[in-house]
């Protein structure tokens, strides 16, 4: 298929009079071209496409539909239909009333090229380029960034441990028998059939303990069975290469060792971690992730947007990744992302997950970036409850490498180490003949070989020490209180557009998903601009509207 450049700029007389005449106050799309203009050009997709072949549709159409069709959410069949019947969509996609569209299959065939392509970030960032020249969006001001779970498409439930590892033996089991009825019948033992023909939930484990580590054993030993069966000399070629047999494989040695040569299940705390750490069959890229008292199995995407009161608040950069990557690991690459566009803020809101010192510092350094959210306080129980000094008490002395405690005692050992993060740190320790008849010991340690402190480095530690003053007062919670718009507009992602549940299967797919999302969200935000349309309150239950002030 190859491509044929359409020029969109202009739409038709005839429907430009008939849209008039239908929509005289205008309607979403109809507002949208007549802003942001075309908003998608062919040329952009043009790596798509091979330079010969049977003309295609135009992908700059295909986008601004996929687009408007994650805005109302209508599937494939309801999209084309509203791209060959609808005036305003006729409008937008400088279309003729006659024109009869396309078929709908166009549309999956075009995401499919868009994921083959990593594409899906250009569709996005052409809605912003768009606000950008129609002075809707400016760089600089304020940001804010939140994350919510998404679950697989898959995800109906979590399978726990012993139903994964069967529903994994029995998919492997299906798949070889599509293609080896033959050589899988006479390998199978009688009961096989018992264990593995039915979905783990209808099926019956035990209930005790010691007998279901005793089934998942079995389950092992069964699935490594079939395994060497598999990689023997004779079976059927191409068995190995099997999606389930694969998969299956990879399952065994995360969830199974040989201890004497018997299969037997993992401890817990011998299974990888879990970025690596399968979860199910039917999408071998979930992960398992946990938030507070939240799990689930699938991905997290991340949302930037403005929120400045005298411009829409528009979606700046989405992230999708793995469920269980911390929030602080994605920090630099939205940094980086905001920056070749050229759309860095100059403070930046965020919850507790993204911030520490180092990501204050590096943000400053890298980016002049001013990140604003609260710093952890002080993890040690004693110093947070105040019964001992905290760190703050001390006086460092950074070029003599030493400290001072209340008491007025010198630190007798300055040293570099690292934290069990692996970041650099200063230990430093205080003698116990100093500490030991020292009158405020009650109040600073209880250790007999005296004070230890662990420390920052210098900068880190001044950042850590400002930004704890400072969250404790009115002035940074007023300044802060901005970031909590952002939680509305994942409540909009989550409800109008389906954003917490996975649509397709794969991180690549499930990234496109949240990529026309967030330019979806971006439509309605300026559409919502653009008619007064006024940001939605809080709301307050009638019970929690009762609560006394002060």
């Amino acid at each position: 298929m190859s491509l044929r450049e359409v020029d969109l700029k202009e739409i038709p007389k005839e429907t430009v009079r008939v849209a008039r005449a239908v929509f005289p106050k205008g309607c979403l799309a109809m507002r949208i071209r007549d802003t942001l203009g075309p908003v998608f050009a062919d040329s952009q997709f043009e790596e798509l496409f091979s330079a010969r072949g049977r003309p295609v549709v135009s992908p700059a159409r295909l986008a601004l539909v996929s687009v408007l069709q994650f805005a109302e959410g209508l599937t494939d069949r309801q999209a084309a239909h509203a791209a060959r019947a609808r005036l305003d969509w006729k409008y937008a996609l400088s279309l003729e009333p006659t024109d009869t569209g396309f078929d709908f299959s166009v549309l999956s065939e075009f995401r499919a090229r868009l994921v083959d392509g990593d594409a899906g970030r250009a569709v996005f960032d052409a809605v912003l380029a768009a606000a950008v020249g129609a002075g809707l969006l400016k760089p600089g001001r304020r940001q804010r960034t939140d994350a919510t779970h998404v679950l697989a498409a898959t995800a109906t439930k979590d399978l726990n441990r012993l139903e994964f590892v069967v529903e994994t033996l029995r998919t492997a089991l299906n798949q070889i028998a599509e293609v080896a009825e033959n050589w899988l019948v006479a390998l199978a033992a009688p009961e096989w059939f018992d264990r593995y023909s039915a979905r783990p939930e209808e099926s019956r484990f035990p209930s005790r303990w010691a007998a279901r580590v005793e089934h998942g054993d079995q389950c092992g030993a069964d699935g490594t069975a079939l395994l060497e069966a598999v990689w023997s000399a004779s079976a059927p070629p191409g068995l190995r290469h099997l999606p389930a047999v694969e998969f299956l494989r990879q399952t065994w040695v995360q969830q199974f060792q040989h201890v004497d040569g018997v299969v037997r299940w993992r401890e817990p705390k011998d299974l990888p971690p879990g970025l690596i750490r399968l979860r199910t069959p039917y999408e071998p890229e979930a992960r398992t992730g946990a938030k507070r008292d939240l799990g689930w199995s699938g991905y997290k995407v991340h949302l930037s947007e403005t929120c400045e009161p005298d411009a829409p608040h528009l979606i700046t950069h989405v992230h999708t990744t793995p469920a269980p990557v911390n929030d602080d690991a994605v920090l630099e690459d939205i940094h980086c992302a905001l920056a070749e566009w050229g759309l860095v803020p100059d403070e930046h809101l965020v919850d507790a997950g993204y911030v520490d010192a180092e990501q204050i510092h590096h943000a400053r350094r890298a980016h002049s970036i001013n990140l604003v959210g609260p710093v952890g306080k002080n993890t040690n129980r004693h110093q947070a409850s105040g019964d001992f000094f905290g760190s703050s008490r001390f006086t460092i002395d950074w070029d003599q490498r030493q400290a001072t405690c209340p008491g007025g005692q010198a630190s007798v050992q300055w040293r570099e180490a690292q934290s069990h993060r692996g970041t650099p740190v200063t230990r430093v320790r205080f003698a116990a003949r100093h500490c030991g008849p020292c009158q405020l010991r009650s109040s600073c340690t209880d250790s007999q070989t005296g004070r230890n402190l662990t420390l920052r480095p210098k900068i880190e530690h001044d950042i850590l020490q400002q930004a704890r003053t400072e969250q404790d007062t009115d002035h940074w919670r007023r300044r802060y209180g901005h970031r909590a718009g952002v939680e509305g507009t994942i409540s909009q992602a989550v409800q109008a557009f389906g954003l917490r549940r996975s649509r397709y299967r794969g991180l690549a797919k499930t990234r496109l998903q949240h990529h026309l999302t967030g330019a979806a969200i971006n439509l309605a935000h300026l559409d919502a601009w653009l008619t007064g349309a006024p940001l939605a309150r809080t709301r307050t239950s009638p019970f929690a509207a009762l609560r006394p002030v002060g």
